[in-house]
């Protein structure tokens, strides 16, 4: 079978590279342009790019998929099937009407939940308990097409982005290698989703990650999780940036301190922290509880644990976090 791959990111790298494995005729490989990238600006092909040069694939980057031209030669490459993983654009009609198979889309959660550009963190700030990788048909509305097959995967209290990503991605993998025989050999009937059970997720920004210490612990819990490793979760102190990037959440034993508040651990509340957890920690009044830092990191410097933060600051205890400036 003759496939194009579309994908962009380090998740549709297993994706990619487990269609290889299987043997696929993959004709062409679309990604995104390259892009400014790390603190000098260098240009850098995108992950699916790097690794399908790698694995000899021919590499397209047309800027539109809506350019007459980019469709013409994405229909001169004669696919069957089109994989879509992390791509980053929508697809129109004319490109779905292409391969006689269609266009096959790898999601990472449990669609019709939520749709859209930031699945992983969508799950992870709603509590989810759940997500998973759902394989449907690509139609023109935003994740909306038939599905062909679903798996799910228990999201653990120490994931973050980063963390449930790279679980996703290997799912996805698999899934994919299992879903696209049967596919092709007419074992599966396209299931429509139910509309009314559908949420989405916006393209997550820089100023997502900026903490307000007045909402309850497990939302800014849930905010650090998921805004690990981008844009990472923001607060100030003595109005210096502080990326908070591991924490857990704890009940509060006194009410009576301001939302942003930076306290030390009781005996008592570092006896209700995992066994996995820190105990040399501090701890930040919110809204509602306590968010215990694990590890935290000042710009421009390296991240540190939160007794060595402690230790290499005079006058912690008493200070208050305040709000990161947005953008």
């Amino acid at each position: 079978m003759r496939i194009v791959f579309m994908g962009t990111p380090e998740f549709a790298l297993p994706s990619l590279r487990r269609l290889v494995e299987d043997g696929h005729d993959i004709v062409g490989v679309y990604t995104r342009a390259d892009q400014p990238a790390g603190r000098g600006r260098a240009v850098t092909p995108p992950p699916v790019k790097t690794a399908a040069l790698e694995l000899g694939l021919p590499v397209f980057q047309p800027a539109s998929l809506r350019q007459p031209q980019a469709v013409e030669e994405l229909a001169s490459l004669r696919p069957d099937g089109i994989v879509v993983c992390a791509f980053g654009q929508l697809l129109r009609q004319p490109v779905l009407d292409i391969p006689p198979r269609g266009v096959l889309n790898v999601h990472p959660s449990l669609l019709p939940r939520h749709r859209g550009a930031s699945p992983i963190q969508a799950a992870i700030l709603a509590g989810d308990e759940e997500t998973g990788v759902t394989i449907m048909l690509t139609d023109t509305g935003m994740d909306s097409g038939p599905i062909l097959r679903q798996r799910s995967l228990a999201i653990s209290p120490c994931d973050n982005g980063g963390s449930l990503s790279e679980k996703l991605s290997r799912l996805a993998a698999d899934l994919l290698s299992e879903t696209l025989p049967m596919w092709l050999a007419g074992d599966i009937e396209p299931q429509p989703q139910d509309e009314t059970q559908a949420t989405y997720s916006p393209l997550i920004k820089k100023e997502d990650g900026a903490i307000d210490w007045r909402r309850p612990t497990l939302d800014i819990w849930r905010q650090v999780r998921a805004m690990n490793p981008w844009p990472g979760a923001s607060t100030t102190l003595d109005g210096e940036m502080l990326h908070i990037w591991e924490a857990w959440p704890l009940p509060s034993e006194d009410g009576s301190n301001e939302p942003g508040a930076v306290l030390p651990l009781s005996p008592a509340q570092r006896e209700k922290l995992p066994p996995e957890v820190n105990q040399e920690a501090l701890a930040v009044q919110t809204g509602e509880g306590l968010l215990v830092i694990l590890r935290l990191q000042r710009a421009g410097r390296r991240a540190l644990s939160a007794a060595e933060f402690v230790r290499g600051q005079r006058d912690l205890f008493g200070q208050r976090m305040g709000p990161a400036e947005s953008g």
